[in-house]
């Protein structure tokens, strides 16, 4: 399910001026912060943007250019940039699965979003896209019970200290008609300091490197990462993508006001509104632990084996063990660095006989796993990568051993550029894909709805049941903007 809290992501910075422009969630997962908060907020209809003047004046949004505590991160659903006072003509340059929002009928379907895997009653909250701006024929599903416009994410060392910058956000917030209409606090979970999930797994083990001339690695780690790669383009607007050429993002008229924003080049004027911002995937995933455990002891039991107990079960519905360390036919790959190993391929495993090929890991990220044969290994890597997502999500909610009946559960986050290609491809075409790898009608066995699980094996392969376990609350597509786009949506009245 993913935080993206390992050491992976300290192998990479962005250089001048655009470390100063990106908010610093792009690049870190604020992990040196152990609390947060995420503020959901509805702001008043066609009120401009001084109620985001006055923030950022008293709590800053942190750059990407170091540490700093606390931090802070901002970032608008397409009814929330509408509610800012943003002008027609700018609202409709912004990619389509953003402005058409989660709940339009088609997207729903990219994310297997349904009756089995969404809370009974449907989402509580989204941004609530109107339908006026989805393509002809397409519809939207029935409006969430609160509509959220914007997100704001803080992040504190401690409880007590996130408690006063929360209370400072909402009194610069309230005198504006700003309401908070759902708060989720989040918290790393880190045990001997690793981050685990409600489940127990090691959480964030693997993400994607992006690499290109606004990239800088770390002196001993290569400039393309040969096996988590992606071009910059992939994780920020207007930089280059694999073929070099910069990613489109939205513009705005140039104006006065728009003088704090960047010329863009191929659209005279006009005001590159989308340069060093991207796209925030957020939802609010509910985990029934207790169902998880309970069905991995079922399964454990239908097999008869006294070497296969839950924990057994558990490791290949997920690809790792609890340590986060990935199966392979002769038990689990060899440890990298003291972390669990991140730099390998499925060579070894192509039948799946150690990691199963639908396991969430494999599913998640196939790697060159869908290669047919070892010449087409790179190739589908790189294919593979196309597609990669940077995770920045973490957990809310008590451990289920101090308090079973509390809600508990992911705030997932992922920042991509390309929403289609990347996250919803993702969801659809290998996470929901019932025919993914050559398996048949079954789905992810962690995120997925109730149904069948292949476990390989020599000389027959087994099927167990896997239950619903993860269940989606709310949620929706949000542009982070960059800090000088912040500064102008500030000065919108």
């Amino acid at each position: 399910m993913g935080d993206g809290s390992l050491a992976v992501s300290d192998s990479w910075k962005l250089s001048a001026p655009h470390d100063a422009n990106v908010q610093g969630l792009v690049v870190s997962p604020f992990r040196h912060l152990e609390s947060g908060e995420a503020l959901l907020l509805q702001l008043p209809l066609s009120g401009g943007g001084a109620w985001l003047d006055a923030l950022l004046a008293k709590i800053p949004i942190t750059d990407a250019t170091g540490r700093s505590t606390p931090s802070a991160a901002l970032a608008f659903t397409w009814t929330g940039l509408e509610a800012s006072g943003l002008d027609e003509e700018s609202l409709t340059s912004f990619s389509q699965p953003f402005i058409e929002g989660m709940r339009q009928i088609d997207r729903q379907r990219r994310l297997g979003d349904d009756e089995a895997t969404i809370v009974e009653g449907g989402p509580l909250w989204s941004g609530n896209a109107p339908d006026a701006y989805a393509p002809p024929g397409a519809t939207v599903a029935e409006p969430t019970a609160t509509t959220v416009h914007a997100a704001l994410l803080l992040y504190h060392t401690d409880g007590k200290s996130l408690e006063g910058l929360t209370a400072a956000a909402e009194e610069i917030l309230k005198p504006h008609g700003v309401k908070i209409v759902r708060r989720i606090g989040l918290s790393l979970m880190l045990q001997n300091q690793q981050p685990r999930e409600h489940f127990g797994f090691v959480d964030g083990v693997s993400q994607p490197v992006p690499y290109g001339s606004t990239i800088v690695t770390v002196p001993g780690s290569p400039k393309v990462d040969p096996r988590h790669g992606i071009p910059a383009g992939d994780i920020l607007l207007g930089h280059p993508d694999g073929n070099g050429e910069p990613v489109p993002g939205p513009l705005t008229p140039d104006q006065p006001a728009a003088a704090v924003l960047p010329n863009n080049p191929a659209a005279p004027g006009y005001r590159d509104l989308g340069l060093d911002g991207t796209y925030l995937v957020l939802r609010e995933l509910r985990q029934n632990v207790a169902a998880f455990w309970d069905s991995m002891k079922a399964a454990a039991a239908a097999l008869g084996h006294p070497e296969r107990d839950e924990k057994w079960v558990a490791a290949r519905v997920i690809g790792r063990t609890l340590d986060g360390d990935p199966l392979c036919p002769d038990g689990t790959l060899e440890r990298e660095g003291g972390n669990p190993a991140n730099a390998f391929g499925y060579a070894r495993d192509h039948k799946g006989l150690g990691c199963p090929l639908g396991s969430h890991m494999r599913r998640a990220n196939p790697r060159d796993g869908l290669a047919p044969t070892p010449a087409d290994r790179k190739g589908f890597l790189q294919a593979s990568n196309n597609h990669r997502i940077l995770r920045r999500g973490r957990k809310y909610g008590p451990l289920h051993s101090e308090k079973p009946e509390a809600e508990r559960g992911l705030l997932f986050m992922a920042i991509n550029t390309d929403i289609a290609r990347q996250f919803e491809f993702i969801q659809q075409s290998w996470m929901f894909n019932s025919n993914f790898a050559t398996l048949y009608d079954e789905t992810d066995p962690l995120m997925g709805p109730r149904g069948p699980f292949t476990l390989p094996g020599q000389p027959l392969r087994t099927r167990v049941g896997v239950e619903t376990y993860v269940r989606l609350v709310g949620g929706d597509y949000f542009f982070l903007p960059s800090l000088p786009a912040l500064a102008y949506l500030a000065k919108l009245r």
